[in-house]
């Protein structure tokens, strides 16, 4: 399994649902950021108080610390992950191929069928795969607005080890 196509992989996964991405991001972000400050965590200002008057031992002080640090460096992290999520889900809104070119070009051809919003196809060891191709961000490569009649037969490409990402090959379907 190659580690560039699970990459791919994951990144897809934003790029395919685009419209929930830029949603979910949008009202997270803030949230997470929020929690990343220090000022944030449940108990802080009560802490503060004892802090000041002396009523904190050494080592619960330090354990306090230790574990709010922690918490801001995951919430930061988080922050970072969704804010990554919301670019990736207005790029692929717009238009911009973010993963369907290197998944056209690394991606095994295979026939498959369109219905509607859904891709069936069947990969070389018999596995069937129905997978959704959404109105907003469609799994189409290298023209997004190409007309594919429901029904008809495609030419799918999907990654090998990832059959979830696959792109709809519009330069050799129908006309």
């Amino acid at each position: 399994m190659n580690i560039l196509d699970t990459v791919i992989w994951l990144i897809n996964f934003a790029a395919a649902h685009g419209y929930a991405m830029v949603f979910i991001a949008g009202f997270s972000i803030l949230g997470l950021f929020a929690m990343s400050f220090s000022g944030s965590a449940p108990g802080v200002s009560l802490r503060r108080v004892r802090e000041r008057e002396g009523l904190l031992h050494g080592e619960v002080a330090t354990r306090g610390r230790a574990v709010s640090t922690a918490r801001r460096i995951v919430f930061r992290t988080l922050a970072f992950v969704m804010l990554a999520n919301l670019v990736i889900g207005i790029l692929s809104l717009t238009g911009v191929p973010i993963t369907r070119a290197y998944i056209h070009e690394h991606g095994q051809p295979t026939t498959g069928t369109v219905d509607g919003d859904w891709v069936t196809f069947t990969t070389p060891s018999g596995v069937e795969y129905t997978i959704e191709s959404n109105f907003f961000t469609p799994a189409v490569y290298p023209d997004r607005d190409a007309y594919l009649p429901s029904g008809e037969p495609v030419v799918v490409r999907y990654l090998p080890g990832h059959p979830q990402a696959f792109v709809i090959d519009s330069a050799q379907g129908p006309r």
